[in-house]
């Protein structure tokens, strides 16, 4: 994989925000990838035609009636100060370890690489930019797409 600078990815404010600190520990870990690891994963793990959420089609994975587990409201709790994410979406991730590679997809062009314990900690920064993103991980059926009108899909990769 190849990786870019955080100071250099477009979304990088996201994650240097004094309100939702993230411990440099932490923030080492945020690893946007380089546009070509990023075209990558999103071919492997999102769509090999479509560059960006709102474009997805019914030949994508992500729209199929069978990919779908449920559907469960995320801004409520990014809006309070509850800081874990909420429980229909932990529960769907359940298999997850904090070790596991995750990827939060923002669009062809844009996704992040970090564990699954940095993004369950920071949820809320990643969540900034609410327009289809999906978090995928390696190995693991599971994923979720976040919208802006607050809601999440809990979907089963096929």
């Amino acid at each position: 994989m190849n990786y870019q600078a955080l100071d250099t990815f477009a979304k990088a404010w996201a994650f240097k925000r004094q309100d939702l600190l993230i411990e440099a520990v932490d923030l080492r870990m945020i690893r946007p990838l380089a546009e070509d690891s990023a075209n990558q994963i999103w071919r492997d793990y999102i769509s090999g035609n479509q560059l960006h959420p709102d474009h997805l089609s019914q030949e994508d994975w992500l729209k199929k009636e069978e990919a779908y587990v449920g559907k469960e409201l995320w801004e409520p709790s990014w809006d309070s100060d509850i800081e874990t994410l909420p429980d229909a979406i932990s529960q769907h991730l359940v298999n997850w370890s904090d070790s596991t590679k995750v990827y939060f997809c923002y669009h062809s062009d844009h996704v992040i690489e970090t564990t699954y314990s940095v993004f369950k900690k920071h949820w809320k920064n990643f969540l900034f930019f609410d327009n289809g993103p999906i978090l995928v991980a390696r190995k693991k059926k599971q994923a979720v797409q976040f919208f802006s009108e607050g809601d999440c899909y809990l979907l089963q990769r096929l």
